[in-house]
């Protein structure tokens, strides 16, 4: 799987998770969500987003870091529990078509954010204003 797609699921994975099980009794009624029935990785149908920023609280809540996973592509990656190397990063960039200098870390790191967040939008994620 691809670098992103790891993003993609796990984000997606904790949203599933995070969303009522609509199998049992009490439950039972209810319709289940769109987002509860995407599996792990897939987008979810229109209209039914998946609140990044809710699902990324919840697991920095539950984290013992510090995370600034709203500025940091290393603390966003921490926190989903995947690999934040220098080298994995670069994987990244290059399967996002960054086109800058990869040894310029600060700058490709600055990118690679901003172009995560876009790309969870683009694939069925709800990115709050000004993150």
């Amino acid at each position: 799987m691809s670098i992103f797609g790891s993003i993609l699921s796990a984000i997606f994975h904790h949203a599933k998770a995070a969303t009522p099980d609509t199998t049992s009794p009490a439950n039972a009624n209810q319709q289940p969500s769109a987002a509860a029935t995407a599996a792990p990785g897939t987008v979810p149908p229109a209209g039914t987003p998946v609140n990044v920023d809710a699902v990324l609280s919840s697991l920095a809540a539950q984290n013992g870091q510090n995370l600034n996973w709203k500025e940091s592509i290393v603390d966003l990656l921490k926190l989903l529990g995947l690999d934040s190397s220098l080298d994995a990063r670069k994987k990244l960039a290059t399967e996002l078509a960054y086109s800058g200098n990869t040894e310029d870390s600060a700058s490709m790191n600055i990118w690679l954010i901003k172009e995560v967040r876009q790309k969870l939008a683009e694939n069925g994620g709800k990115i709050p204003a000004g993150l």
